[in-house]
């Protein structure tokens, strides 16, 4: 007999459902969750039909602005969120990556403007698959293992 490990049902919060394995910590330190003084609850490697393998993360009492949501497609684009209240599933949304993303990545050209001023990042996404974003400002695409968050 199979033997399952169950987790707790969380009464009020956010659900991120199908995270690539290997963005789990990506997403974990992006929305710094471990300053977080909520239950956080994760898995990694867990079994999935579409994708082999997934990784979860519930956080309780917590819900995400867009901005956040923005910073979860640049690393799992194509992960799932479920808004929880009171035990039930009262939203599910499909996380997209923007055409445009502002303030939330660094310009990894070292001689851009916004590296050497207090002026907002800005660049247009050229891609998802792998993430590759173009600098508004220096024209300079900068791809997914170069990003670094603010």
């Amino acid at each position: 007999m199979e033997k399952l490990l169950k987790v707790s049902a969380i009464k009020d919060g956010t659900v991120i459902d199908h995270i690539p394995t290997k963005a789990l910590f990506k997403v974990m330190k992006i929305l710094r969750l471990e300053d977080c003084r909520q239950m956080v609850t994760f898995g990694n490697n867990l079994d999935s039909k579409a994708m082999g393998t997934k990784a979860i993360i519930k956080i309780a009492n917590r819900f995400f602005a867009d901005e956040e949501v923005n910073k979860i497609a640049l690393v799992a684009p194509h992960a799932k969120l479920n808004t929880i209240r009171d035990y039930e599933v009262v939203e599910k949304k499909v996380v997209e990556t923007p055409k445009e993303i502002r303030g939330i990545v660094r310009c990894f050209n070292p001689k851009c403007i916004t590296n050497a001023e207090k002026i907002t990042t800005r660049f247009e996404v050229l891609s998802d698959k792998p993430i590759a974003m173009k600098c508004f400002y220096c024209e300079k695409i900068t791809i997914e293992n170069e990003m670094v968050f603010f």
